[in-house]
C-alpha cells in the first residue's frame, strides 16, 4: 500500500510506534497531528485489552486520550515514564528535534525529559540534514515580552544562525496563549549551524521558559514513507 500523503505517512509511522507499547507501560503521548494519529490507534488497542497509562502533554492531548478510552495520570503521580511517543516539526541524523508547532514543547520537554526513551514520528518531509528550515518556537512570559524576544534573536544571530526574525504567534491583536498561559513566539533561524550553542544561549535568557530544541532527549525516529514505515536508531558502537 502506497502512502500518497503526508497524513498518510504520518499514520503509518504512528502505526509502526505501536509495536514498541507493551502492557503495563506508563506512556507519555505527544501533542500534534502525527502524535494524535499514535494516540487514535493506541485508543484502539487499548479497547482490545492493552492496559497501559497515559501521560498527556497538552490539554489537546488530554481530551484525545480521554476520547480514545485511554486511562491517564499526572506526571508527578508516576515513579517513570516507560516511552514517550511524539511527533516533531524537525528532526535530524543526529536525533535533534525542532518542536513547539502546537505550541506544547514545554510540557512536551518535560515529559521527554522523564522518560526513559522518547521516539518521534514523523512524515519523511520531516527528516533534514540541518535544521532550522521550521521556525523555533520559544515560550515566553507575557512581562517585558519584546524584551525577551530581541534578546533570543541576538542569541541566533551569535550562534551563526542564517536569519534571526522573531514575530509573536497569533501577532499582538490575538497572541496564541499556551496551557501553562504564557506567550508563544516563533523564531526563523533560517540554518542551525550549532543547534546545542543556541540551546545553551536561549535557555540562559531570563523571561524565556522553554524553546523548541530538543537535544538528547530523543532516542529513535519513526520516518513514514510512501512505502511504509522504518525506526531509525543510533548505530551500536562495534565492540572492543
Amino acid at each position: 500500500m502506497t502512502n500518497n500523503t503526508a497524513d498518510d505517512r504520518k499514520r503509518a509511522a504512528a502505526l509502526l510506534a505501536l509495536d514498541l507499547i507493551h502492557d503495563g507501560m506508563i506512556v507519555g503521548l505527544g501533542t500534534g497531528s502525527t502524535a494524535a494519529h499514535f494516540v487514535k490507534a493506541l485508543g484502539q488497542r487499548v479497547k482490545a485489552g492493552l492496559k497501559i497509562t497515559g501521560i498527556a502533554t497538552s490539554a489537546a492531548a488530554e481530551t484525545l486520550a480521554i476520547e480514545a478510552g485511554i486511562t491517564l495520570a499526572e506526571l508527578d503521580d508516576v515513579p517513570h515514564v516507560d516511552i514517550t511517543i511524539d511527533g516533531a516539526d524537525e528532526a535530524d541524523r543526529s536525533f535533534r528535534l525542532i518542536k513547539g508547532a502546537g505550541a506544547a514543547h514545554l510540557r512536551e520537554k518535560i515529559v521527554a525529559a522523564a522518560s526513559r526513551k522518547m521516539v518521534a514520528i514523523m512524515d519523511d518531509t520531516k527528516l533534514v540534514e540541518a535544521l532550522g528550515r521550521f521556525p523555533l518556537s520559544l515560550e515566553i512570559i507575557p512581562f517585558a515580552a519584546r524584551t525577551t524576544m530581541r534578546h533570543a534573536a541576538d542569541a541566533a544571530a551569535a550562534a551563526g544562525c542564517s536569519s534571526n526574525f522573531i514575530h509573536l504567534r497569533g501577532g499582538d491583536a490575538h497572541p496564541i496563549i499556551s496551557d501553562n498561559g504564557n506567550l508563544i513566539a516563533d523564531l526563523d533561524c533560517g540554518t542551525i549551524p550549532d543547534p546545542e550553542a543556541l540551546a545553551t544561549s536561549l535557555s540562559a535568557i531570563p523571561g524565556l521558559v522553554e524553546h523548541g530544541l530538543f537535544i538528547g532527549l530523543c532516542h529513535a525516529l519513526i520516518i513514514g514513507h510512501p512505502e511504509g514505515a522504518e525506526m531509525i536508531e543510533p548505530a551500536t558502537p562495534p565492540a572492543e
